[in-house]
């Protein structure tokens, strides 16, 4: 038996609302928001004491969700590195399918995201950009053409 389908992608931020308004201005609906602790979470994640607060989001089509966690305990790891880059080893970014990749861009820029690069054309087939969102996340869009 193989994987069902893609459940969620896990995003471990330090402002959980400021992080939330990104991803709800870019299209993403609030599913949810938790704190989560005890025992059972203590053992899933081999994290003695730990709390997070979550809040999950819901893709337009329904067919996957994002979940972004603020963990107070123990306090995330990893601030201490350089921002992010396109080509950094692990994660770096997840992409959308958007309607309009230039009222995308110009909206989320409302909202202080940087575009890295610029909105380029892939044949006759899609355009692509990376954005810089808040805490260094990137995000890539892409818009079909015709």
């Amino acid at each position: 038996m193989g994987v069902k389908r893609l459940d969620h992608i896990g995003i471990v931020v330090a402002d959980l609302d400021q992080m939330t308004a990104f991803f709800t201005e870019l299209g993403l609906a609030i599913e949810g928001r938790a704190s989560i602790s005890g025992d059972w979470v203590d053992r899933v994640t081999g994290l003695l004491g730990m709390r997070t607060e979550i809040v999950m989001l819901r893709m337009p089509d329904g067919a996957g969700r994002v979940e972004l966690s603020r963990f107070s305990s123990p306090t995330a790891v990893g601030a201490d590195q350089p921002q992010d880059q396109p080509h950094g080893l692990g994660y770096r970014s997840v992409m959308f399918e958007v309607d309009d990749i230039d009222e995308t861009v110009a909206r989320l820029q409302g909202i202080g995201a940087e575009l890295i690069g610029e909105v380029a054309q892939y044949e006759q087939a899609y355009r692509l950009c990376y954005l810089r969102g808040p805490e260094g996340i990137i995000v890539a869009l892409a818009a079909t053409v015709g």
